[in-house]
């Protein structure tokens, strides 16, 4: 069995140390001299991502790509909202996966967009998401989708009324910074 004195400890301690600093300096050869001109070529990077948009129904940022097909209103007891206590606004969807360092999931959408009714005068009235609308995603709404794959899904959020706009806002940064939005009529 071996054993680790302080001594042994402290001599690989050091050794990794000047290592790493030996690696961190460089020859004073390689930096230029105050009157030396460095060109520094600046052209664009080949495929670079775009800034994140949200435009036409559709948001595009560097993981995701998420197009909005269809909205509805649907009203309690209807198809889609059976089991709600109120009326619901569902968005239908296509997710595509521009090749995240993550996994990518149908119900990314509730990570990008928040939906809002300003029907308060005091505060924002930021509207809860409900119930799935829709059964046939009921199967598929947390399946990964592959780098370059589309999937379909829906979401539903609960109104507070049926008469107020709802503002659906798309964000990267779980609705800190306003990417776009988009504003639906009730009626």
């Amino acid at each position: 069995m071996h054993r680790t004195t302080k001594t042994t400890t402290l001599v690989a301690s050091l050794g990794i140390a000047v290592l790493a600093f030996t690696g961190c300096a460089s020859p004073a050869a390689n930096s230029p001299a105050p009157d030396e001109t460095v060109t520094v070529d600046s052209a664009p990077i080949e495929n670079a991502p775009a800034e994140a948009t949200f435009e036409d129904s559709v948001l595009t940022t560097e993981d995701v790509t998420i197009t909005i097909t269809d909205t509805k209103t649907i009203q309690v007891g209807e198809p889609g909202n059976e089991y709600g206590d109120v009326p619901v606004i569902a968005f239908w969807y296509d997710i595509t996966n521009n090749g995240a360092d993550r996994d990518v999931t149908p119900n990314d959408f509730i990570f990008y967009f928040n939906a809002f009714q300003d029907n308060d005068p005091n505060a924002e009235n930021e509207l809860n998401v409900g119930a799935l609308p829709d059964d046939q995603f009921l199967d598929s709404q947390l399946e990964n989708i592959k780098e370059g794959g589309t999937v379909s899904n829906a979401v539903a959020y609960e109104l507070t009324d049926t008469t107020t706009p709802v503002k659906l806002v798309a964000s990267t940064d779980l609705g800190q910074t306003e990417i776009g939005s988009m504003t639906i009529n009730l009626g």
